[in-house]
């Protein structure tokens, strides 16, 4: 019992301070369903743009949201096509998808062509979060725009790591090292797998 209460202490603690992190417009470092990601409040233009310089990325190129359940993913998409929710209850391994209409979120997470890539997170940790956070959760992979993707903790540079206000302390010795599968669906019923 003292093994699971100072387990659950842990994981509870970290999740409080990632949520005061988010609160403030700060970013984090999290394990996602995925690889470690790079996340702040999704709906915080300041702190999405905080995330574009520390990875030197263009903010052309857009980035994942994580949500929590499907009722956070319909208050941010303006009409969840069918088939995402069965896209979602079969896939065997984390699928973003990329939706039209997206709404509630930083305009500058929205892509030129309206649409927006939304992750139902089934990480544990992530949904904890997310759920206290109650907003949706940026989720970008922990390195610079060009660089490999960090595998593990151990593999975030520096850089990344001294740009961030917090790196949640739980998974880090934890190899993470697949990507998510990548769906686009269209309002008119189109599907585009866009990585499988």
């Amino acid at each position: 019992m003292a093994n699971k209460t100072k387990t659950d202490n842990n994981f509870t603690e970290e999740i409080n301070k990632c949520v005061t992190v988010l609160q403030e417009g700060g970013i984090i470092i999290y394990p996602t369903d995925t690889v470690w990601g790079i996340g702040c409040d999704a709906t915080n233009e300041d702190a999405v743009n905080k995330i574009y310089q520390l990875k030197k990325r263009a903010n052309t190129k857009t980035m994942i949201c994580l949500v929590s359940n499907d009722f956070m993913l319909e208050r941010h998409v303006e009409k969840v096509p069918e088939v995402a929710f069965d896209i979602i209850d079969i896939a065997d391994k984390p699928t973003t998808i990329v939706y039209d209409n997206p709404k509630g979120v930083a305009k500058n997470l929205v892509a030129e062509d309206n649409s927006l890539a939304i992750r139902v997170a089934t990480d544990k940790f992530c949904q904890y979060l997310i759920q206290k956070f109650k907003k949706p959760i940026v989720s970008t992979s922990a390195n610079l725009a060009g660089e490999p993707t960090a595998k593990s903790f151990k593999e975030i540079s520096k850089e990344i790591l001294k740009g961030v206000d917090y790196a949640v302390n739980l998974q880090r010795n934890e190899q993470k090292d697949t990507p998510s599968s990548i769906i686009k669906l269209g309002n008119d019923g189109t599907v585009k797998v866009i990585r499988k």
